[in-house]
């Protein structure tokens, strides 16, 4: 006995009940936050902007989201690349996306994660405070110029491995 082709084709009910189906994301502070994790610091990009500590605030409201960031230092060159990468990566959310850059709160240092260490370190790149060079581990390091190549970093020489390597500067 041969077997034929079946076809199926769902009804129009059966459609509108596939369409209801499909998954609205949720949008509330966490998973605006959780998306902001995967947005790397342009000049950085070993960090997120959520590790590296500028996410000051995040409101979600019916009309629109609101993300309010702390530039690292006065005149950073890198604000409209990272002003648009968050309302890119939040563009999914099916809202107005509205990106505040304040220094109502200072931003410094101490505002990086301890997984926003670990990720500049592995990546070459000295945590701030950390006077050992990521590579090696020595304590024989010398700063090589305290103007790095923007304004809150310094580039550092590794004495030991002969490792040139970047450092934040403590703010």
């Amino acid at each position: 006995m041969a077997l034929g082709r079946v076809h199926l084709r769902p009804t129009r009910a059966a459609r509108r009940d596939v369409v209801s189906l499909v998954a609205v994301p949720v949008v509330d502070e966490a998973a605006v936050r959780a998306a902001l994790a995967d947005v790397a610091d342009p000049e950085i990009p070993a960090i997120s902007i959520v590790d590296l500590g500028i996410v000051e605030r995040v409101e979600v409201a019916d009309d629109a989201i609101r993300v309010d960031l702390l530039p690292t230092f006065v005149g950073c060159p890198a604000l409209d690349a990272i002003g648009s990468a968050v309302e890119e990566r939040l563009a999914g959310f099916g809202r107005p996306v509205e990106v505040h850059f304040g220094f109502s709160v200072p931003w410094t240092t101490d505002r990086i994660t301890e997984r926003g260490r670990r990720n500049l370190t592995k990546s070459g790149f000295a945590p701030p405070g950390d006077d050992t060079c990521p590579y090696c581990g020595s304590a024989d390091v010398l700063t090589d110029n305290l103007f790095g190549p923007t304004q809150c970093r310094s580039t550092r020489y590794c004495r030991s491995c002969r490792q040139p390597f970047e450092a934040f500067k403590l703010v």
